[in-house]
């Protein structure tokens, strides 16, 4: 499969997600796919565990950034769970046919920059 067709099922995931489309978002993935959250130690194998997992997912991703080369795209995005905490999150993709054989994610939260670092930053434009 080609890069572009990675990069186009990466999208669809998270249209589907915007969309609450399940059945979507699942298409999108290898029956046998993995995925892990390191923050939180967990990992999901296969399709019927990812399934129980996002039986309902309660977020709405806002997509800030997909960079892709091969088969690997990397996700920037804003994640709105309804609960007024702001989340940042980046996601890493490993594709195998335009479908997502490991999904990587990190969550974030905002922090204030260190005191340290004041004069050698600029703030970012949001």
């Amino acid at each position: 499969m080609t890069e572009a067709a990675n990069r186009r099922a990466v999208e669809r995931l998270f249209q589907a997600l915007i969309d609450q489309d399940l059945k979507g978002f699942h298409r999108r993935f290898q029956e046998d796919s993995v995925i892990e959250f390191p923050q939180s130690g967990e990992r999901i194998v296969g399709g019927e565990r990812r399934r129980a997992v996002y039986r309902s997912f309660p977020g709405r991703p806002s997509v800030r950034r997909i960079v892709t080369g091969g088969d690997l795209a990397v996700v920037e995005a804003d994640v709105d769970y309804g609960d007024g905490v702001d989340w940042r999150a980046v996601f890493i993709f490993e594709l195998h046919d335009a479908k997502i054989a490991k999904l990587t994610a990190y969550w974030t939260q905002p922090f204030a920059p260190a005191e340290s670092r004041a004069a050698s930053v600029a703030p970012l434009d949001r």
